[in-house]
Formats: structure tokens, sequence, C-alpha cells
């Protein structure tokens, strides 16, 4: 995990790792008008599971479609397997991948289909589209569902503080005070899983977006940056002062994802900055996962402008190699409905809702899940900053440490980030770097 970005939103593909698939044969059309199409995805579990569901789901509606899954590492690795697929023209027919601005790299309008206007798209929320998009033109539908990053915090510590939800920052240090006065850890920390640093800084996009609204563009153009804004040093801020009040953990500097989750989830610990897609895996194994932890926003300075960040999910895309088109839009079509949503659910506990028109979460739902819904539907919502700029830097979660920690100060820490992106910025060439 080589970049900051990059790690958050690919959280979910490092909670297992699961054996490979049998790798198809690629496409092909058999004499009796049957279809074959070669599936490729990441080879984390909660991708597999959710691949393996909408397959089945699809070829019991469409039996002479056959979908045979391939399977390819997570991370940098990955991603390289994808762009040299797609260069060299040897691409499956369809392929699962990020959405936002990692799209970019992939240069869609030579390798991908253009979907835009096609009846694929009808079921797709109309605010999904932009982080699938490029140059004015849509490539994909949403693949799974989406994931908060923000405050998992325990209900039933809540309720036994008498703690009400914050929509502040301020009064969010207030319910910290109250826990810690009770005995119990305010805020985990695990910085032994770098990448579980960066939440305050990543999950506080929404507040940004809101205070300034052109963020991401002037980011991008390399017009504002970080460590002179104060609505985007915030997040730093906020890592500087939970440490400096003492709110941590013991230990936080060498615990795990894992530990911080167990701790979470058994009450030794209120509130834990984290991504939704933590939840589902544990509850099997602790089912009060489930109902005793929800999720808020990082809460920003103005109450009336509460909300929450989320990631948008991976996409499925049809390369412009594919020789079986109709096919590969019949079972795109098909994962944006609200049918194939309703498959999955059945095979993977939603970490939050589905960008599809119509589709609900199941009743049983993780209530982070539901928390997450609430925040949908009243349109409070922005997207991580990594889906509407490409600017990211590989150091940001050994930064966020640094300063969660106490050994940086956050300004310099937002600045040492600002320096950070500019190689990356340089290399992908854009204007005002």
């Amino acid at each position: 995990m080589k970049t900051s970005h990059r790690t958050l939103g690919t959280a979910l593909a490092v909670l297992a790792t699961a054996a490979l698939t049998s790798c198809g044969s690629g496409s092909q059309s058999a004499a009796d008008g049957s279809v074959t199409l070669s599936f490729l995805v990441d080879n984390s579990q909660a991708t597999l599971d959710t691949a393996k569901a909408l397959a089945d789901s699809f070829m019991r509606a469409n039996p002479t479609i056959k979908i045979d899954t391939e399977t390819r590492p997570g991370g940098s690795e990955g991603d390289n397997i994808v762009k040299t697929r797609l260069s060299t023209g040897d691409m499956s027919d369809v392929f699962w991948y990020n959405s936002g601005s990692l799209l970019q790299a992939l240069n869609p309008a030579q390798t991908m289909v253009d979907l835009t206007g096609d009846p694929v798209l009808a079921g797709v929320q109309k605010d999904f589209l932009p982080v699938v998009t490029q140059g004015g033109k849509v490539y994909g539908v949403p693949a799974s569902t989406a994931m908060g990053g923000g405050i998992l915090y325990n209900r039933r510590v809540y309720d036994k503080l008498g703690l009400q939800v914050p929509k502040t920052w301020a009064e969010f240090m207030a319910n910290n005070d109250k826990v810690k006065a009770a005995g119990i850890t305010p805020v985990i920390s695990t910085f032994k899983d770098t990448w579980t640093s960066q939440l305050f800084v990543l999950g506080d996009y929404y507040n940004v977006q809101a205070a300034v609204p052109a963020f991401a563009r002037d980011y991008t153009a390399n017009k504002v940056k970080f460590a002179t804004t104060p609505a985007a040093r915030a997040g730093f801020d906020h890592l500087a002062e939970v440490h400096a009040k003492g709110l941590l953990n013991e230990g936080f500097g060498t615990a795990t994802a894992d530990q911080g989750m167990k701790m979470l989830i058994e009450g030794k610990g209120a509130h834990y900055p984290m991504l939704s897609a933590q939840l589902p895996p544990l509850v099997a194994t602790m089912p009060q996962a489930a109902t005793d932890v929800g999720f808020f926003g990082v809460p920003g300075s103005d109450p009336a402008r509460n909300g929450a960040t989320i990631w948008e999910p991976a996409a499925l895309y049809v390369p412009k190699t594919t020789e079986n088109l109709d096919a590969a839009k019949k079972f795109l079509a098909f994962v944006a409905s609200p049918a194939a949503a309703d498959a999955v659910s059945k095979a993977v506990q939603p970490a939050g809702p589905y960008r599809i028109q119509g589709a609900k979460l199941p009743d049983d739902a993780i209530q982070v899940a539901k928390d997450l819904q609430a925040y949908i539907d009243k349109g409070a919502t922005a997207p991580a900053l990594e889906f509407v700029s490409p600017v990211k830097g590989p150091s940001l979660e050994q930064i966020t440490v640094a300063v969660g920690s106490g050994l940086t100060a956050p300004a310099e820490g937002a600045a040492q980030y600002d320096k950070d992106v500019e190689k990356q910025a340089k290399q992908l060439g854009l204007a005002g770097w």
C-alpha cells in the first residue's frame, strides 16, 4: 500500500484474502447461441463473494450466458495487471476496478466502451455517475455498496452515558470528556496499521467541501493547499488534539485495526475513526457488531451543515476489445438493478447503501449501513477527495501517524503532505504544477 488515498480506497481489499478462483478461458460464443463472458475481479473476500452472487444470480436469469470469473491481486500489482491487459488488448469481457480518480490512469476514452446515454445506466443513481465519468463520458456501473469514512461509535456506551451523536467537533470533544470520566477510552487509534491513521483527515473532506466548495478543483490545479486552507488543515488539527488531551487508548502506536475493532465492539472504547467496511466481516464472530456499533461523519464546525464523507464503490467496466458486447451490457444492466442488490445482500452484509435506484438495504442490515443511508437520504454526503481529484501522495499515512502521536505539529504535517503530493501531480502532467 503505497499511496494514502489509494490505501483508504482499497481498505476493503485487505480485509481478507482468498484463494484464487478458476481462471476463465476468455470470451467465446457457442454454435447454440450461448455466450461465455470472462469477468476479472480482485481477490479480496468481499469482492469474490459479491462477484459470485452477481454472476450466479445473473446466470440463473440468463441461462444462455455463462460467466467465468478470473481473479487478480489487489493493490498496485493488480493495478498494473489491469493496465497491461487493457493496453495489450487482452482484457476480460467485463472487469471490476476502482471508480474515481484512479479511473483516469486507465485512459478510458481509448480502452473502454462508452456507456453515456445507454439503457445500461438507467438504474444507476445519478450522483454516482461523476465518479465513473472521464471527459464527459460515462464508463461504469456500481459494483457494490458505498462505505462511510468517519467515526464508528459504541451505541451502548452512548446509551449508558446519555450521549447524543455530535454535530460539531466541540460536541464530539465534550462527549469524549464524559467518556473519559466514565473510565472508557474515548478515541481508539491503531497506528500499527498505519493506514488507519488517516481517517480524521480523509474522512473530514465533507466539511472541507462544505466550507470551500471549489477545493478539489483548485487543489488539482495547485491553487490551494492543505496547510493554508483552515478547513482542510482541520483534520490534522483533530489528530493532534485527541492525542494532546490524552483521549487515546494505551499502546495506540502498536495496536492493530483488528484489535481496535474488537475494543470498540466490546465497549472498551467509545469512538474509532474508521471505514464502515470494517464491520461486516466481524458480524459472524461478534454478532453484536451489527447493532451495537453506529456511524457518524467527522463533525465540523457548523451544525447546520453536518454530513459525512463516503467512499464510492468500485465499478464494472467493459473494454473495447470485447467480442460479446451485447451480453456484457446485459450483465452490467443486471448489476445496476435492485434484483442484483438483493442477491448481493443475501451473500454479503452491506457496509453501506447501494448506489442503485430502488435498491434497499435488507431489514437486518448492520446499523452503520443504516446510519450512512440516512446521510445519503438527506443529501448530506460528499465523496472522499480521491474520487474528485487525482492529486495524492504516498506518505500521508506516515505523516498522520506522526501528527497523531504528538511527534509532528499539525501545521507542519499538513505542509509535509502538500510537499508529498507534488511528485505525483507532476507525473500526471497536471496544469499548474
